[in-house]
């Protein structure tokens, strides 16, 4: 029997950070990935390809600089799968080099193989090589999630696929049916939006993320509609059928919609199955979520669940910060994290990227609030850099002016969101970013545009 002092189920963000942060502290740790590669979803499947097929989308179809050279620019002109995938496969090999390369330098043990629990304690890893039986003082659950399934879509890896899947078109199609208008499906709608793909997006709910700023979305579905996108919302799919040509749905409200090809990105599902997680005294929901605590314990103290498997928001930043704070909450070591302050990214075309409080979250908590916004279009470097479309949103309480919440629409919005997440976390107030002098030219002087906007708004009423 192997004996650790922690034993970390799944390699990707959340286990990984965990893992690495019981080594830190001194203890015996050992991580099970079921998988004979590092990483978890995020870099062999998820995070990591989407957030690089971006970026080569972006390069390859030179929409960052048609605004300045025309809509005719194009760095490639017949762009493929393998185009794509070519920069893909580089950064995930990279990545998984990169965490196998941490794990071992911090001493951690890697099992891999497929888990299961035999009780509380005690866990069985079974692969090709054999069986063996590990045990730990405390356990870290972080197997994360995989695309759900319907039985109203037949996935056939081909013309009909989920997000895990997208490299197995065969070639990139003229016209893409998206079923799910979540943060998966508007990311990989946009994508190939700027590929000239003619997106019919489907979306049962009436609007697009609707955790977000309404400002915020209303203007990414303006640019998605601006790039030949149909957004369908309020309408579910009953059936999906293959054809010679293609694909066809059929939608609740009679409506038949035909494309070459369909991406269906409607939820995900817990990794528990083979779990056995009844052996331990846990269980999870009909998704495979598994419910915690704020410390990140289980119905078990000892046994904690980080990430995707745990549900909303399912950022791989976030699972990074939760199995960080589940190992110090096991061995007792003072830690402290502020879920209100996590940034959220959302890898659209263009970008959106936010921290704090919604206008529409500080209506409804009666919240005195003004808002200060300011253009790319009027900052040198949007200019520069060709998006004119960008915009940046501060919020903040009318009496203090201590900022509430940050938003922004455009390139890089999740890189410049980090600047306000700083003062917001620090309590800090608008006037921070009236007497800041930031670089010239940078977008990040679109915070003093947006202060100044804001406060003469308030010099309306005094």
């Amino acid at each position: 029997m192997n004996r650790y002092d922690l034993i970390v189920i799944g390699s990707g963000p959340g286990g990984q950070r965990a893992a690495i942060q019981g080594a830190k502290l001194g203890k015996r740790v050992a991580v099970i990935e079921k998988k004979e590669v590092v990483g978890g979803a995020c870099i062999n499947t998820g995070t990591i390809p989407s957030k690089t097929m971006r970026e080569a989308v972006l390069h390859l179809s030179g929409y960052q600089y048609q605004n300045v050279y025309g809509m005719n620019y194009r760095v490639k002109e017949r762009i493929t799968i393998a185009d794509l995938s070519f920069r893909v496969q580089h950064v995930i090999k990279t990545e998984c080099d990169v965490t196998q390369a941490q794990v071992t330098r911090n001493g951690i043990d890697l099992h891999y193989g497929a888990a299961s629990f035999i009780d509380s304690h005690r866990i069985k890893v079974e692969s090709q090589r054999g069986t063996v039986e590990l045990e730990g003082e405390f356990i870290v659950i972080a197997t994360g999630t995989r695309p759900a399934a319907s039985a109203t879509v037949p996935i056939n890896n081909r013309t009909i696929i989920n997000s895990d899947q997208i490299f197995q078109l065969e070639q990139i199609p003229k016209t893409l049916i998206v079923v799910g208008g979540g943060v998966i499906g508007v990311e990989y709608a946009s994508m190939f939006a700027a590929l000239g793909v003619r997106i019919i997006l489907i979306e049962k709910r009436p609007k697009l993320l609707e955790f977000a700023d309404d400002e915020m979305i209303e203007a990414l579905s303006y640019h998605l509609r601006d790039h030949r996108v149909t957004l369908r919302m309020g309408e579910e799919v009953v059936s999906v059928e293959e054809t010679p040509d293609g694909v066809i749905a059929t939608l609740e409200s009679k409506k038949k919609i035909a494309g070459d090809a369909l991406l269906y990105s409607v939820g995900r599902q817990g990794n528990v199955d083979g779990l056995h997680l009844e052996a331990a005294g846990l269980e999870a929901d009909s998704r495979g979520r598994i419910k915690v605590n704020d410390q990140y314990r289980t119905a078990k103290p000892h046994i904690f669940a980080v990430g995707d498997v745990i549900g909303f928001p399912s950022l791989a930043s976030v699972s990074m910060e939760q199995g960080r704070m589940a190992a110090c909450h096991a061995f007792n070591v003072p830690a402290k994290s502020d879920p209100d302050a996590y940034p959220y990214g959302i890898y659209t075309i263009p970008e959106i990227s936010f921290v704090g409080k919604t206008e529409e979250q500080l209506t409804d908590e009666d919240v005195p609030y003004e808002v200060g916004l300011a253009y790319y279009r009027e900052i040198a470097r949007g200019q520069i850099r060709g998006d004119t479309t960008g915009r940046l949103k501060l919020i903040f309480h009318r009496d203090t002016k201590e900022i509430l919440g940050v938003h922004i629409i455009g390139e890089g919005a999740s890189e410049l969101l980090h600047i306000g997440q700083a003062v917001l976390t620090l309590k800090g107030t608008i006037d921070y970013f009236i007497n800041t002098v930031f670089n010239y030219p940078t977008l990040a002087e679109c915070y003093k545009a947006a202060a100044f906007n804001g406060l003469n708004k308030l010099s309306r009423f005094m």
